[in-house]
């Protein structure tokens, strides 16, 4: 057990912490089109883990603004049946951090992640199910790479 303790902290392995925020988002409103999407929860339980608090807009000291949360479906290739054989999902995401008096503390922000599916017609429902599974999957993953962007906010803003 010792070794493998030492190996993991040798290797630089550390376990998440939470985010290091700047002091502005300590009440954030967050303006979403689909406050319900996968990336808008995911990002809404990562900051709340991290102490922000989501207010209205008159409470708020720091506005996060996500006007473009896009997931597209795109077909790669067709078989000789003139059915699709692959097609890439693609999640964009467009987002900026102000405060309360709108000063950009970051400015616009693109993010996109793909993954590439196989698509077998013996295997619909699988099918169907690997669409939805990846579509959650690179909402987390953008979700994290947003935080990540946002605890970038220069340290003057601070």
């Amino acid at each position: 057990m010792l070794g493998l303790v030492l190996l993991c902290t040798g290797c630089g392995f550390q376990l998440r912490e939470d985010a290091d925020l700047p002091p502005q988002m300590a009440k954030t409103q967050m303006v979403i089109d689909d406050e319900y999407s996968p990336l808008a929860r995911r990002v809404k339980i990562i900051l709340e883990q991290s102490g922000v608090q989501f207010v209205g807009g008159d409470q708020a000291t720091a506005i996060l603004e996500i006007p473009v949360n896009r997931v597209v479906s795109d077909v790669l290739t067709i078989g000789d049946n003139a059915r699709v054989r692959e097609y890439r999902i693609s999640h964009t995401v467009r987002f900026r951090l102000v405060d309360a008096g709108g000063t950009e503390l970051l400015g616009w922000q693109n993010l996109r992640q793909a993954r590439e599916i196989s698509f077998n017609e013996q295997r619909i429902l699988a099918g169907s199910r690997e669409q939805e599974y990846l579509e959650k999957e690179l909402a987390e993953t953008l979700s994290r790479l947003l935080v990540t962007r946002l605890e970038s906010v220069p340290t003057d803003a601070r």
